[in-house]
């Protein structure tokens, strides 16, 4: 398939009707998430494991081996599962969808017991560039939700002869751990109640102790009016199992408060990203109209993209995981911002 989709396919049309029913898959509407029906998908079949970086990276990979790439990123706590909707949407509209767990998730392991467990920024994009070249995946659009949002704004900043185009909930998430470091007023502090929580070692025993508990409280109070059910919640959960989860959570969280230091081989990133470099890729940003986590507003990095650029705001009780929670309005954007390129 060409790498310039055909555009009867940018609608979600064709093999995806015939799949999934046109009344299901039709055109989304950029501001409504009406449409959207999340849950009827339960799983991505056989994952993947490939040796990339100093990783072992459990993946989801779905579509057309010769489609156009896009690299689907999840957040923390959540998984894979964020995009169980939204990989048949693409893949029947002639994508080739990767979707891996990042570091300290499912499948994803360390290939060596003596590298650090380190959740930085720097070091998850470096992730990325690590599966691309493993997967010998030359460009992708890079499309992310919470740290996977971060990750892809990342890559896409750094590494632009790799990313497409770029869609990213919550707009331009990187992180500068000089500015982490001022105080906000105290609502907005509340909302980080987590991170301040793991920061200590009574935090790091209790999340351990609670993984499941925790992230279930993290995803009612994100998204309070996302009813999800218990195997829809569980599903996910399973991946906060994996032995390096809580090292890479807590490392994540005190390294962004300037608590915890990085490794030396991610500074040069860390330095530019420090920058707040432009992303001049086509981007769009999503936001759900219910999002209960702390996020920006969207007026607040709409000057970070200095390329094709636009923002969607999805309506209907959205809330932070909007993939999962609107995968038709997150599949549209995916498909439109790559017409862009």
């Amino acid at each position: 398939m060409s790498e310039k989709i055909d555009l009867q396919r940018r609608h979600l049309f064709g093999a995806a009707a015939a799949t999934f029913g046109a009344a299901q898959l039709g055109l989304i509407a950029p501001a409504s998430a009406a449409q959207a029906a999340p849950g009827s998908a339960t799983s991505f079949g056989p994952l993947k494991q490939v040796d990339a970086g100093v990783l072992s990276v459990g993946y989801a990979e779905a579509g057309p081996a010769n489609g156009p790439v896009v690299m689907l990123f999840h957040g923390w706590p959540y998984d894979i599962h964020t995009y169980v909707d939204v990989a048949p949407l693409l893949a029947a509209a002639g994508w080739r969808v990767i979707v891996p767990f990042l570091r300290g998730y499912g499948t994803t392991r360390f290939l060596s017991a003596d590298t650090p467990r380190n959740g930085q920024q720097g070091a998850i994009a470096q992730d990325v560039i690590a599966l691309m070249d493993a997967l010998k995946i030359d460009k992708a659009v890079m499309a992310g939700c919470d740290w996977g949002a971060r990750t892809a704004c990342i890559v896409a900043a750094l590494w632009p002869q790799r990313t497409k185009a770029l869609v990213s909930v919550s707009g331009y998430l990187v992180s500068n751990v000089q500015a982490g470091q001022q105080p906000l007023p105290p609502a907005a502090e509340l909302q980080w109640w987590y991170q301040f929580y793991l920061t200590t070692e009574r935090g790091r025993r209790g999340y351990d102790a609670n993984r499941h508990a925790f992230a279930k409280l993290i995803w009612q109070t994100a998204s309070p009016q996302w009813h999800f059910d218990d195997a829809t919640f569980d599903r996910s959960a399973k991946a906060l199992d994996n032995p390096d989860h809580v090292a890479i959570a807590v490392h994540n969280y005190r390294w962004r408060l300037g608590l915890a230091a990085g490794e030396s081989k991610y500074d040069e990133i860390e330095a530019k990203l420090a920058g707040a470099p432009r992303i001049a890729v086509p981007a769009i940003t999503l936001e759900g109209d219910a999002n209960g986590a702390p996020h920006p507003e969207p007026s607040a990095y709409a000057s970070k993209f200095s390329g094709p650029y636009e923002h969607r705001n999805v309506t209907g009780g959205i809330g932070h995981n909007l993939p999962q929670e609107a995968p038709h309005a997150f599949a549209q954007a995916v498909i439109d911002v790559a017409a862009k390129a």
